[in-house]
């Protein structure tokens, strides 16, 4: 761990174990091992997201308190890689250089069923759908969102209309 400003703050890398948004808290273990640290919803919104795909690499900011390691704030988010996932057919042509070259288009949740593994979203000042599947949820580091949460979309035209190819939080989008 290395020192940061504050005496007892430190900047740690890690790994997502878990993160549950319906709980508003997770935990982080540093690459360096040790206790687990507890992730608060609220710290990772002040980052932008409203949640984090387990086994996501992370660095984070912590504090130990009374109740042991807390993140206080959240510096950067890696999602992991999806070497064993099935590519999506409307995205298969597509490279990460290609996703990441598409415009991030300023959008807000519509709804969106974990459980049924999609959703969709409407792009600000544009009442029409956007599909969004489970599998680019996860491939952008978010486990879930939630209804209202304002996001960003790279979008691509699909069989079925216009879907995610990528998902953001909303502090990425609005930069």
């Amino acid at each position: 761990m290395e020192t940061q400003g504050a005496s007892n703050q430190k900047r740690v890398n890690g790994l997502v174990k878990w993160f549950d948004p319906a709980k508003g808290f997770g935990f982080v273990v540093a690459d360096q091992g040790g206790s687990d640290i507890l992730l608060h919803a609220n710290v990772l919104r002040n980052f932008g997201q409203g949640s984090v795909v387990d086994g996501s690499q992370i660095e984070i900011v912590v504090q130990d308190t009374q109740r042991g390691l807390q993140a206080t704030e959240v510096l950067s988010i890696t999602p992991p890689q999806a070497e064993t996932a099935v590519p999506l057919k409307d995205m298969a042509e597509f490279s990460a250089e290609d996703i990441a070259q598409r415009e991030i288009e300023p959008a807000r949740v519509k709804w969106f069923d974990k459980a049924k593994g999609f959703g969709f979203a409407n792009i600000f000042g544009n009442t029409d759908d956007v599909f969004i599947h489970i599998e680019v949820l996860r491939r952008s580091g978010l486990s879930d969102l939630q209804s209202g949460e304002a996001i960003g979309l790279r979008l691509v035209d699909g069989e079925r209309g216009r879907m995610a190819i990528e998902v953001v939080g909303w502090e990425i989008a609005a930069k």
